[in-house]
């Protein structure tokens, strides 16, 4: 069994490779690619196949999954460009004959209204219209997304935000790593879209569980959208970037990053991480 898994350069594809070495795929069967081949050197180390791969270039496509099985499509993260890359690499592993495309997408894209569901919905539609066999996996935002802020928020006492009183189902990219390989390597997933989200929270609830693991009290301070992305720029942001976060965490206050499907821990076999053992363990670990 040939497994390639794209983006295997960023956070979540490097996981999934790991996870399926661990879990016993042999190295020579997995095909890790990304656009600069040398960040894929410590898998190479441990025998993983690698290669150069830009969803701009067909013909590349092609002559990657030339004779794969199982595709691990990870979403590409340009804004206007997604989906565009999505269908490329989809309609390669039709002609490529892939039988088995697994696609990272966002909580609820088929409903919600935020800026980053669109392209995971178009994705999404087009993918059940080729043909090709598919698994979903409805990716719940990233606990890293906010464990990677607590150096900010541990200076000036405060979490921003514009989500209001909206719960968000975060999730480990450990956790959806781990969701990846198993649908990836077991049978009885195909045709399926999966909701992978954790135990949800509030912003307020974050604010909290922050102040209680640091011993120092942190509020929530809530903010017009437009408000919240002026902020975002003047931390640094890139304006589009901040402008996008800023109009996730509307959708957040909807209730577009929420689910109560028990999907994730029935795929990985345990409880997925909490919100309170993100924080520690980036505490704890020095990342904050």
């Amino acid at each position: 069994m040939s497994v390639v898994i794209t983006g295997a350069t960023g956070h979540l594809g490097r996981l999934v490779v790991d996870r399926l070495l661990d879990t016993g795929t042999p190295a020579g069967d997995i095909i890790a690619t990304g656009r600069d081949v040398a960040k894929l050197e410590p898998v190479a180390a441990r025998g993983v196949t690698t290669h150069r791969l830009d969803f701009a270039d067909p013909a590349q496509l092609e002559a990657v999954l030339a004779g794969a099985d199982r595709l691990l499509l990870v979403s590409t993260t340009t804004a206007g460009e997604r989906f565009d890359n999505h269908r490329r690499a989809i309609d390669a592993a039709r002609a490529s004959g892939v039988k088995r495309l697994v696609y990272t997408s966002t909580l609820n894209a088929d409903t919600a209204r935020m800026r980053l569901a669109e392209e995971h919905r178009r994705t999404e539609e087009y993918l059940r219209e080729s043909e090709v066999p598919f698994v979903i996996l409805r990716n719940g935002w990233y606990l890293e997304n906010y464990t990677g802020q607590l150096p900010l928020i541990r200076r000036h006492g405060v979490l921003l935000g514009s989500a209001r009183d909206g719960a968000v189902s975060g999730a480990s990219r450990r956790d959806l790593a781990d969701a990846a390989a198993v649908v990836l390597t077991q049978d009885g997933h195909e045709g399926s879209t999966y909701e992978l989200g954790g135990e949800p929270f509030t912003l307020s609830d974050l604010a909290a569980t922050i102040g209680e693991e640091l011993g120092t009290p942190i509020a929530y301070q809530d903010l017009p959208v437009d408000a919240y992305a002026e902020a975002l720029i003047g931390a640094g942001l890139p304006a589009d970037l901040a402008k996008i976060l800023a109009d996730a965490d509307a959708g957040l206050a909807r209730g577009e990053l929420y689910t109560d499907s028990d999907d994730l821990p029935r795929l990985i076999g345990r409880a997925a991480t909490t919100l309170r053992d993100a924080v520690h363990a980036a505490l704890t670990h020095g990342n904050a």
